[in-house]
């Protein structure tokens, strides 16, 4: 079986009213899309990363009222889980597709990926593309385009991920869900793993 890509409907799932409608469409239509791109990607990014990365795709088991607002599967180097690790994704929200390395606020790795970000700030500017964009909170949908970042934002995200318990660091590109190239499965996973490559310094800094 091969990715198809994503459709106009898959991101109509996203707003579905009700914890209940919005899990059942998005179990139906959108789960076993992003169960494929786990598959798919896997092996790419094992060889990218050294070692084996397992894909791990969103239950949202813990909802019990509000519906979520985004989807993804997310790949680490643990087949237990990946929240503690340092991990790729690429999910949704009903506006546009993420695709993403992040650390966020249960891994230890945070405080390692502050300190490297804070001493290689040159580099990481000159290395993360001017159209990626950096978040410090996972569950909002916006964030800051890389090429409006200067160093003294770069010092204070590094300074907060590693003081603040809640803190949270994500980087990479948004495909709007009105862009064509979601249409298209291989050319899709062709730009995901462009974009994993790109993000793979990153991903090393915080280890």
């Amino acid at each position: 079986m091969t990715f198809t890509g994503f459709t106009e409907q898959d991101f109509d799932v996203m707003t579905i009213p009700g914890l209940e409608p919005r899990m059942e469409a998005l179990i139906q239509h959108v789960r076993p899309k992003l169960n494929e791109l786990g598959k798919v990607l896997s092996p790419y990014l094992s060889a990218l990363c050294g070692e084996e990365m397992f894909p791990h795709v969103a239950k949202h088991a813990r909802r019990k009222v509000n519906p979520p607002n985004d989807t993804w599967v997310a790949w680490a180097s643990s087949k237990r889980g990946y929240k503690a690790l340092p991990h790729f994704q690429v999910g949704m929200f009903s506006t546009h597709l993420f695709i993403i390395f992040a650390v966020i606020y249960e891994s230890p790795n945070k405080v390692t990926f502050a300190h490297s970000l804070e001493q290689n700030i040159n580099k990481v500017k000159k290395t993360v593309p001017d159209n990626f964009y950096w978040s410090l909170d996972h569950m909002q949908p916006g964030g800051t385009l890389h090429a409006e970042l200067e160093d003294q934002d770069f010092k204070e995200m590094s300074v907060k991920l590693a003081t603040v318990k809640k803190s949270e660091i994500l980087c990479g590109l948004q495909i709007h869900r009105d862009d064509e190239l979601l249409r298209d499965g291989e050319k899709l996973v062709q730009k995901i793993e462009q974009t994993f490559e790109t993000l793979l310094p990153l991903y090393k800094m915080a280890f």
